[in-house]
């Protein structure tokens, strides 16, 4: 078990500074989703067509939860891949892979935006852009350093000559104006 977790199970109050939920919220957050993760293993299982029986190879170092929790920590904390294989005990890519399972998963559970719940409907839409128009919003941001992308124009994009280094831009504190 990660320390991330045991922290959150034996200190459930600060379950929301660290990952954005309280605690009730993550308990059923990962009941919800072990549950569409099996449905949707066992659809895959099902178009399978097997030699060899199912239930071999390599064990997850991960359990399904603490997958989860490391997919909601990156989502809270923008950390590092490196830097979340060491927090869970895992390898880089293995956190880089968990957290791309499960993302499009999480977003078929979790509430988005308003802005995402109307662009399918062009009149909706128009009215919540005029409505959040009326609004000023002014963002702190702050430089947080990345590794280096392989791309060259990644490369550009991302690279800071303030700090001589690719960083990302991370927002700080919002502060709305009406």
């Amino acid at each position: 078990m990660s320390d991330i977790l045991n922290h959150i199970e034996e200190h459930p109050q600060e379950t929301q500074r660290l990952i954005g939920l309280d605690y009730e919220q993550l308990q059923q957050l990962i009941q919800n989703a072990e549950r569409l993760h099996h449905k949707k293993q066992a659809s895959l299982e099902s178009k399978k067509v097997r030699i060899i029986a199912g239930g071999g190879g390599r064990k997850p170092k991960l359990s399904l939860g603490e997958q989860i929790i490391l997919t909601l920590v990156y989502l809270r904390h923008m950390t590092t891949f490196q830097l979340l294989g060491i927090q869970f005990g895992v390898s880089e890519s293995t956190a880089n892979n968990t957290f791309n399972y499960w993302l499009p998963q999480l977003r078929e559970l979790l509430p988005c935006s308003l802005l995402e719940q109307v662009k399918k409907n062009a009149a909706d839409y128009e009215i919540v852009k005029e409505i959040l128009t009326e609004y000023e919003l002014i963002v702190a941001t702050y430089e947080q350093v990345r590794e280096r992308p392989g791309d060259k124009d990644e490369q550009k994009k991302y690279f800071s000559g303030k700090k001589s280094n690719h960083t990302f831009m991370h927002s700080n504190n919002y502060y709305a104006k009406w």
